[in-house]
């Protein structure tokens, strides 16, 4: 197989978090508050603030509740990132995830690792952290984008470069902030894929937008029936005679299974069975996805 993803010379992902992270300054006479040397150190998990800059507006309580059975089985794995305030507790900068399901989990203390960021820091390494992640929905990524747009003045590519994505995604993303809110919020739930709005962008206005979502989601269609319903519309000569009948419905089964996949390499899963036969197919963004889905299936 020859792959980019297999090319050692290829460029690596964004600056990371650690390059936006300075280490909290060692005093003379450090305060209980501070770890030594970055070291994690256990903090009490109700000393512990939300992070104000979070870009986040859904979290999966399902996976929130599996995360805290694991958690309660086997600990906190990754410490989260916090600063220490001047009441004496402490502001989350990453891993809320963590932190909240160890709060459910009946977690006493949480492995931190403290780091003295300004509130400009911080809201940038939230926002980085948080699409560097597979789970954010598409509405949460063009957001979040948005705000390193107008809040940091980056252009398009400095973003590509900071989360790891490519340039063309970043623009796709930024786009979807044209759809009307009613849209975006069928987006933010679910009801329509990232491909399903941005074929909805051939539009001009807002009202044929949500007129086609309506269809759309009605008739459960798939993005390319998608495109070819949206270019009927945009183009009525050249619309098919008959209309575009609903996908078939999923079995519970096999969307748990596809569901479990997903949550377990983080990428998405699609899986067609036709009575026990079929076919996974597992999707990829950019390279270094890839090199992660290597090394679970087929090891180091």
């Amino acid at each position: 197989m020859t792959i980019a993803a297999l090319d050692p010379k290829r460029r690596a992902l964004g600056k990371g978090l650690d390059s936006l992270l300075p280490r909290v300054q060692a005093a003379a006479a450090p305060s209980p508050a501070e770890s030594e040397g970055g070291k994690p150190r256990e903090i009490p998990v109700d000393q512990i603030d939300p992070n104000p800059f979070q870009t986040r507006s859904q979290m999966n309580e399902e996976q929130l509740s599996e995360l805290a059975a694991s958690i309660a089985a086997n600990g906190v794995v990754q410490p989260i990132l916090v600063r220490p305030q001047a009441s004496g507790r402490f502001q989350l900068i990453a891993g809320e995830r963590r932190w909240r399901a160890s709060q459910l989990a009946g977690k006493d203390t949480i492995p931190a690792i403290l780091r003295q960021v300004s509130d400009e820091q911080a809201m940038e390494i939230t926002i980085v952290e948080n699409l560097q992640r597979a789970d954010l929905n598409p509405m949460e990524q063009a957001r979040a984008f948005d705000r390193l747009s107008r809040e940091f003045h980056m252009t398009q590519e400095q973003m590509a470069v900071r989360t790891g994505k490519d340039r063309a995604s970043v623009a796709n993303f930024l786009r979807l902030l044209r759809l009307p809110s009613t849209v975006q919020a069928r987006v933010e739930t679910g009801e329509l894929s990232f491909g399903h709005a941005r074929t909805l962008l051939a539009f001009e206005h807002a009202e044929e937008m949500e007129k086609a979502a309506q269809r759309i989601v009605a008739l459960s269609l798939s993005v390319r029936q998608t495109e070819t319903y949206v270019q009927g519309l945009i183009h009525p000569e050249r619309a098919p005679k008959k209309q575009p009948k609903p996908e078939p419905p999923v079995d519970p089964n096999v969307r748990e299974v596809q569901e479990r996949l997903q949550r377990s390499l983080g990428l998405k899963v699609h899986i067609e069975d036709r009575n026990g036969r079929g076919r996974v197919i597992i999707e990829y963004a950019k390279l270094e996805d890839f090199d992660t889905l290597l090394d679970q299936l087929a090891g180091s």
